[in-house]
């Protein structure tokens, strides 16, 4: 029963690849490319008719493909004005020549379409209706050279015209706007992925991939952009932030403060008022300011003599913890976003900053290190992970 089991299951998951993958078009995209179709073809049979009016064959089958790509996918490579005019042009001519030096058609249409596949890769116009033109050329036993220019070329030509008129009337780029190879390598000022990594990558992918390199790039930033929004963008302080965390009051000891941070290994120290809401912050840089960084000898001995407690009721140097704190401290509240607060640490250069609650009592404190741990969780490939 196991064994059938199993079976089972293999042949459901086998059968589920050949299941259709959704489209993720809205109801107007499709309204444009079944409009779009039907004119495209309407206006090149209607012209090629009038330009030929004796004409047996007037409209090939293989443009209504063509359109197919023009109106429904004008984005992709394979349905750009080169590709199209060149790959049916090209696959037309050598749907000829197979006709007039092999007279099996047997051999000639294989023949045909193999070397039409060759010809399209050589040229860089790649379409897929250009194999259904060699072969038809074939099967017709079509031999006229006249036949390449009218009707294969010239509906090729009509139709990618009419394609560039209706994308343009209907807000879409055709041909689709690439991006200049000058500014494709640069690197996107938000995301970890250039036009060189894609290339690369296609390189190792070593398949046809009927999305042009641009496209995908920006297809990865957005898809980047939307697993950012999910990881973090619920993300909340009290997620993340380092809770109960050290403090010192306005009247705290140097010397106990700095003793507090060496023992700890944290570089800022939160100061609170006796209800603990938050009156400034204490870090490194203001005791090394304090004892005079820039004078380099004797620094160590500086720094001890401006710690020791002079014992003193009244005296010009600093002792206690609020003579040298910052007070123009920037906090934010527990339930607060993540996302909201990037800008502080990468732009505006804040290492910490203390998380209150709904009554500014001091919960937690928020620092570069909690913030690099979510990131780095947020962006952690199953590979990586395990899972």
């Amino acid at each position: 029963m196991q064994i059938r089991r199993r079976c089972e299951i293999l042949l459901l998951a086998w059968m589920r690849r050949f299941l259709p993958a959704p489209l993720t078009i809205s109801a107007d995209e499709r309204r444009r490319a079944i409009i779009g179709a039907a004119l495209g073809i309407l206006l090149t049979g209607l012209f090629s008719k009038w330009l030929n009016p004796g004409a047996s064959v007037w409209l090939i089958p293989s443009i209504g493909a063509s359109a197919v790509l023009i109106f429904a996918v004008p984005s992709s490579p394979l349905a750009q004005p080169w590709a199209v005019v060149g790959g049916n042009t090209v696959s037309a001519l050598i749907g000829t020549v197979c006709v007039v030096l092999v007279p099996d058609i047997t051999f000639a249409a294989p023949l045909s379409v193999a070397l039409a596949i060759a010809a399209m890769i050589f040229m860089r116009c790649l379409h897929p209706p250009g194999g259904a033109t060699a072969l038809m050329i074939v099967l017709s036993h079509n031999h006229s050279w006249s036949f390449v220019a009218l009707p294969v070329l010239y509906e090729s030509l009509l139709l990618v015209v009419v394609g560039m008129a209706f994308n343009t009337l209907v807000g879409r780029s055709y041909p689709h706007k690439l991006s200049q190879e000058n500014e494709s390598a640069k690197t996107p000022s938000r995301s970890r992925f250039t036009r060189a990594d894609m290339d690369a990558a296609l390189q190792h992918y070593n398949h046809v991939i009927d999305v042009h390199p641009d496209d995908l790039v920006n297809l990865l930033q957005h898809a980047e952009a939307a697993a950012y929004q999910r990881t973090l963008g619920e993300l909340r302080c009290q997620d993340i932030m380092t809770p109960t965390p050290k403090a010192v009051q306005f009247g705290t000891a140097l010397n106990e403060a700095w003793a507090l941070m060496r023992s700890s290994h944290i570089k800022a120290l939160p100061v609170v008022d006796r209800a603990r809401r938050v009156v400034g912050i204490v870090t490194v840089a203001d005791f090394l300011h304090l004892a005079h960084l820039d004078e380099h000898p004797g620094f160590a001995a500086r720094l001890q003599r401006m710690l020791a407690p002079s014992n003193r009721s009244h005296g010009d140097r600093p002792e206690v913890v609020g003579q040298i704190m910052t007070r123009q401290v920037r906090v934010a509240s527990a339930g607060r976003h993540v996302v909201e607060l990037l800008p502080l640490f990468s732009e505006a250069g804040h290492h910490h900053l203390p998380i209150i609650d709904q009554d500014k009592r001091l919960v937690g404190i928020l620092t570069q290190s909690d913030l690099v741990r979510a990131l780095s969780k947020s962006v952690q490939s199953p590979s990586l992970t395990g899972a």
